[in-house]
């Protein structure tokens, strides 16, 4: 048995914890399975056990529940063997992933131009396809998901492929990875799913990004926060500018998701000030697009749903509230120009065409051909009644501005929606008084 001394660093304390971690091999021991090994893999190791320092720097949350046990820390030190052996080219003691070995076609970068990526959230609906674009451009790509809302089918595609890993957990657990840049997009984003759990929604948006921030400081990466135009509640203001402060009701159904980002923004503003951190902020407005999580209660994904199967489309109100709603690919642009721009204050990304919620109902009936009917249903609390982004800022400071017609967007999702029907035979709509998600992973309990 050996002692190896492995230090827990609180990114955000001026004190060190350190604990004295035994690290065993279990079986047959290392020296007697080496011969299973190339040579040149077994230096490589032996060198990196030899001339690594006594500790293992690991980001921390200020206030963890629950220690680091004694699997996380032999994962741990697994997971910085194999980053040494990628960083020296010797990638065939790897484990292999059984996937796919055709790709889409992908940039060769030069080692100077090519970027280690993490996006927190890569296998949900947005960044599944931030992940594609990044991917495509011809850098490595890390995505770190719990599988709550993210479908590991959105990057299945890509599963196998060397500048490709996809990593199942928790956000608000501390993980230790060394990047370029850090997407961060963990966390439900619809109302169903947001509430499901609204602690766990807190804590995701708080100690998920604490967890991150402390991550961005340890690699000195620059770092991204996909924040919401919730954060202006129900506006006073139209349309709403970076500038405006919000009217967030802090205790009603939507606070764990609204204030939840306030506050992650908060963070990232408070690390750039003390900390000298690269930080962007995204403040997004209604998205829709190919992988939507078919009950995710949205506006677009229930109209879609019910009119392909000649449902009544149901409307939560009296339809006239408004909305701004941006196809994904638009979206994805905005957030690599906010990331690889010089701007640091808060972005407005969102298409400022602006329809009535019956308006959109309409428009998608008359795509899909459906004889559904329009239905209107009682109002949700603290539902916006108006929303419409003043993108200046975009076009300013990163030069930016959606360009995918809506209609023709509609049309693409449409299409998904049809062959998600096909698949499954009926997808019921989420609404306010319909069943809760089925959580699919949630690695740690509030």
């Amino acid at each position: 048995m050996k002692l190896r001394k492995l230090r827990v660093e609180d990114p955000h304390s001026t004190f060190d914890e350190e604990a004295e971690l035994m690290i065993t091999n279990q079986g047959t021991p290392f020296y007697k399975q080496a011969w299973f090994i190339p040579m040149s893999i077994l230096l490589v190791i032996l060198m990196w056990l030899q001339l690594s320092p006594t500790t293992t720097t690991v980001e921390a949350p200020r206030h963890r529940e629950n220690p680091l046990t004694h699997l996380q820390i032999k994962e741990i030190v697994a997971h910085e063997i194999r980053i040494q052996l990628l960083d020296r080219g010797q990638t065939q003691a790897l484990p292999k992933v059984a996937a796919q070995t055709v790709f889409p076609e992908v940039k060769i970068l030069p080692d100077r131009e090519r970027m280690r990526i993490l996006v927190t959230g890569g296998s949900g609906f947005v960044g599944s396809h931030l992940v594609d674009r990044l991917m495509i451009a011809g850098h490595q790509v890390i995505v770190v998901d719990n599988m709550f809302t993210g479908r590991q089918r959105n990057v299945a595609h890509w599963l196998g492929h060397p500048n490709f890993q996809l990593i199942i957990h928790d956000v608000i657990e501390p993980i230790m990875l060394e990047v370029d840049q850090i997407y961060h997009l963990a966390c439900p984003a619809s109302p169903p799913h947001y509430q499901y759990n609204p602690i766990k929604t807190i804590k995701t948006s708080t100690e998920g990004t604490l967890n991150m921030l402390g991550l961005a400081k340890r690699v000195k990466a620059r770092m991204l926060l996909t924040s919401t135009s919730e954060v202006y509640g129900d506006p006073e203001q139209h349309p709403q500018k970076e500038t405006y402060w919000g009217n967030v009701n802090p205790i009603g159904p939507r606070a764990c998701y609204d204030e939840g980002k306030r506050v992650a923004e908060t963070m990232m503003y408070a690390y750039e000030s003390q900390l000298d951190l690269e930080v962007r902020v995204a403040r997004i407005f209604n998205t829709f697009g190919p992988r939507m999580h078919p009950n995710d209660g949205r506006v677009v994904s229930n109209f879609i749903i019910q009119a392909l199967q000649n449902k009544d489309i149901t409307i939560y109100g009296n339809g006239e509230q408004t909305r701004s709603f941006q196809y994904v690919d638009d979206l994805v642009n905005g957030l690599i120009k906010l990331m690889n721009g010089n701007y640091s204050q808060p972005v407005n990304i969102g298409n400022p065409d602006e329809y009535t919620v019956k308006e959109f109902a309409v428009m998608i009936k008359e795509i899909t051909n459906s004889t559904s009917t329009i239905k209107m249903l009682p109002a949700t609390k603290d539902d916006p009644r108006k929303r419409k982004p003043d993108i200046t800022v975009a076009g300013r400071e990163i030069g930016w501005k959606p360009e995918i017609p809506v209609r023709f967007g509609l049309e693409q999702t449409i299409a998904y929606f049809r062959n998600e029907l096909l698949l499954s035979g009926e997808i019921v709509p989420t609404g306010p008084d319909a069943a809760k998600p089925q959580q699919r992973s949630s690695p740690s309990k509030p």
